[in-house]
């Protein structure tokens, strides 16, 4: 089927909508990669062999992971005019019971996390589901849910990220339409500008301004690329993102080409992400099949394809010149610039090229649906939107949290988070991952936004958010993320190569027991120096643990070494 029309998309939308609420029971089983490594997968076979056994008229499918991942795995229970229950920590030996109490209109109590009376996913399109099962908890009121605001993960753990009618009948594909056959490219960059959208890989440049520059380069062909090479130790957004929701990165992808005039896009991802590639590919061919890649997209004349590329996980790959290069088949290693990618002689095979990561993608579609004033109401001066984190480590609630810029790290942390596990005192947070600095307990009251996670010693990255309790050794915490940065160097610059390496050996030295001050003042004098010198960013963040554990926890070093 070809969508060329907006009646093609509202026919699309129908029939989505009666996937996603078909009249009869529906049961869905969240299965991104945490809910299969806890066993969703399992619960999904039980409950498919006891519907085929008994020939039961419910629905079987598959969702993704709606964040709370302590939770799963979790079961999406919708029966006609009745709330939307999602239950939690099932196993196989639930299937039969939950089977039960569906048959009665009913779910079992005991396993309920919450209810859902409605859905808004801001792009147009509310599902209601009806009223009752009032002595479960409404969805807003969960501790973990109530202080986000879901615009990315907006319909991650509600659609099955495998069919695009359900991603349509949420409002999907909806914002490409508006852009291909309602705006020229300077009225969707201009948009994108208006919002305030920064790059959500972590370097925080203007979206809309890189687009700008992408655009008006005099080049007979120009790429776009999706850095989805997300190599941050607990990070696990962007992985979510499209395990869970791939067509919101297409379509972000789609209306970016057709603004910056590329007809070509390509996917960097990582080989250790299986299932986000497999859900990827099967998107892919999706939207070719509507139309919505290919030749003429909406009958306009406008033609854009996207592949993928498969990275070996090389962290370096991250910085935007080594990915490029490592397309391109050469060795993984940045290059000086300008050129810059969206210079000529930049960029892929020498072409003008917009690199933008997986999340500000995501950010498109909505940002064109909805408009550039609502999106700019969302989060803080200069740092407009949402981001999403993986909140992981030594805390109670783990999961992927989506809130407005400049939440507090208290906010995150403690309220959402609920502080330590096994009740134990937060010390620290690091974020940004191996290039982010550690920030203790008492600046939590920091905004998480670019320039405040800056002026603390981080950064924001590409949204990890490790927490350390009481427990944790911090100059151990330093030493673990300068022999991961170590490992990781390309190795094209001195700085880096070498610096990183001695750094580790006087961080060996002070934990064995055997180092002196002076090995402290050498540790920190070097971090100085390749912050200083190094040639990208790898280099030139990765002393951030040591630089940051120096300024607020020195104690813990002066009591490991001699005098």
């Amino acid at each position: 089927m070809k969508i060329t029309s907006a009646a093609g998309l509202e026919a699309a939308r129908q029939a989505g909508l009666q996937k996603l609420q078909p009249g009869k029971p529906r049961i869905a089983v969240g299965l991104a990669t945490c809910g299969i490594a806890v066993g969703g997968n399992r619960v999904y076979d039980r409950l498919q062999e006891i519907i085929k056994r008994d020939n039961l008229d419910i629905v079987l499918t598959k969702t993704g992971c709606i964040g709370y991942c302590k939770e799963e795995p979790l079961v999406n229970i919708s029966i006609p005019n009745k709330p939307l229950v999602i239950l939690h920590k099932v196993t196989e030996a639930d299937a039969e019971e939950i089977v039960k109490q569906v048959r009665k209109g009913k779910v079992p109590a005991d396993k309920a996390l919450c209810r859902v009376p409605s859905w808004d996913h801001i792009t147009g399109c509310t599902l209601e589901y009806g009223k009752g099962f009032t002595k479960i908890p409404l969805y807003e009121k969960v501790p973990f849910f109530k202080g986000q605001k879901k615009v990315i993960l907006r319909d991650a753990g509600l659609i099955n990220p495998e069919d695009i009618d359900e991603y349509i009948a949420v409002g999907g594909y909806s914002a490409a339409m508006k852009a291909l056959t309602g705006m020229d490219s300077e009225a969707i960059i201009t948009e994108v500008e208006k919002s305030g959208l920064r790059g959500r890989g972590g370097a925080g440049f203007p979206t809309g301004l890189k687009w700008r520059i992408t655009r008006d380069a005099k080049a007979d062909k120009k790429y776009i690329i999706c850095n989805a090479d997300e190599g941050d130790p607990g990070a696990y957004m962007n992985r979510n993102e499209m395990e869970s929701d791939p067509h919101m990165l297409i379509e972000g992808m789609i209306i970016g080409a057709y603004a910056m005039g590329a007809a070509e896009g390509l996917i960097y991802i990582r080989a250790e992400y299986p299932l986000a590639i497999k859900r990827l590919k099967l998107a892919i061919g999706q939207a070719r099949e509507y139309g919505l890649l290919g030749n003429n997209i909406y009958g306009t004349g406008f033609s854009f394809d996207i592949g993928i590329a498969t990275g070996a996980g090389a962290f370096v790959c991250g910085e935007s010149t080594a990915l490029v290069a490592s397309i391109e088949g050469r060795t993984g290693r940045p290059h000086p610039r300008p050129p810059r990618l969206t210079d000529i002689g930049g960029g892929l095979f020498g072409y003008p090229t917009d690199l933008n990561n997986v999340e500000t993608w995501c950010n498109v579609p909505v940002i064109i649906q909805n408009g550039s004033d609502w999106y700019a109401r969302i989060g803080a001066t200069g740092n407009t939107g949402t981001k999403v984190f993986s909140l992981v480590g030594k805390v109670d609630r783990v999961g992927l949290v989506e809130v407005p810029l400049g939440t507090t790290l208290n906010t995150i942390v403690t309220d959402i988070g609920n502080g330590g596990a096994n009740n134990k005192k937060v010390k620290a947070v690091q974020t940004g991952g191996p290039s982010g600095g550690c920030i203790p307990l008492r600046l939590f009251d920091t905004p998480v936004d670019f320039e405040n996670l800056n002026k603390a010693g981080s950064i924001m990255g590409s949204g990890g958010i490790v927490v350390m309790d009481e427990d944790t050794d911090m100059v151990d915490i330093a030493r673990y993320f300068i022999n991961f940065a170590t490992g990781e160097s390309c190795g094209k610059c001195v700085p880096c190569r070498e610096g990183l390496k001695h750094s580790l050996l006087l961080l060996n030295r002070i934990m064995a027991k055997k180092g002196t001050k002076k090995d402290i003042e050498t540790l920190a004098l070097l971090s100085d120096t390749i912050v200083a010198t190094s040639l990208c960013g790898l280099g030139q963040t990765a002393p951030n643990p040591v630089l940051t554990t120096l300024a607020y926890f020195r104690e813990e070093y002066d009591a490991l070494v001699k005098p």
